[in-house]
């Protein structure tokens, strides 16, 4: 089994903030959030005040003025395009994605691709999280409660805050851009949760 993360890994970008840029674009409402989230962003990356879910809860407010599910089958048939190249032509039948972005977001090109997904878990109706977001150990944490049988045999991400999964794959991959690169175990860094 191979396990990827998504965001800049095989998702050329960030899929939460191309899904708002998406949304504040049909939905001129969201633009009475922005100043919430500023705050919250100052608060919780300037001040180390809060946590990241905190964060994000503020951040995904702007859901309450969604049509989700029309939104959500518009910008995946807008954004499909950006699944990376290398990605599809590797791709398995028992890939797993496993992502701090929400699950709503990213089942649907999921089934579509089909690879598995395990993500945060947010109520795509007003961003509330259900449980942890999907971060550092706890997405070790959720592979092995999806699937306590298996192993990882190879796995990829954009970035070294992974390095719970990369510990427990056979092999572990660096990715920047369309770039892979093996995994360098003497980079630890221990991400503020």
């Amino acid at each position: 089994m191979n396990v990827y993360d998504f965001d800049r890994t095989i998702y050329d970008g960030d899929s939460t903030v191309d899904f708002y840029l998406f949304c504040l674009k049909r939905h001129r409402k969201i633009a009475f959030v922005f100043p919430s989230l500023v705050v919250a962003y100052i608060k919780y990356y300037i001040f180390k005040s809060g946590s990241k879910t905190q964060f994000k809860e503020t951040m995904y407010k702007f859901l309450k003025h969604c049509d989700i599910d029309k939104d959500l089958a518009v910008f995946w048939e807008i954004h499909e395009k950006k699944i990376k190249n290398w990605y599809i032509e590797q791709r398995k039948d028992d890939d797993v994605i496993i992502s701090a972005s929400p699950f709503f977001l990213l089942e649907p090109i999921g089934e579509k691709t089909g690879f598995r997904v395990i993500a945060s878990d947010v109520d795509k109706h007003n961003g509330k999280y259900s449980g942890e977001n999907c971060y550092y150990e706890e997405k070790v944490n959720r592979f092995i409660k999806e699937y306590p049988d298996s192993h990882i045999d190879e796995f990829y991400s954009d970035h070294y805050s992974d390095l719970p999964l990369a510990k427990i794959a056979n092999k572990a991959y660096i990715v920047s851009g369309n770039e892979i690169s093996d995994w360098d175990f003497s980079k630890k860094i221990k991400p503020r949760i």
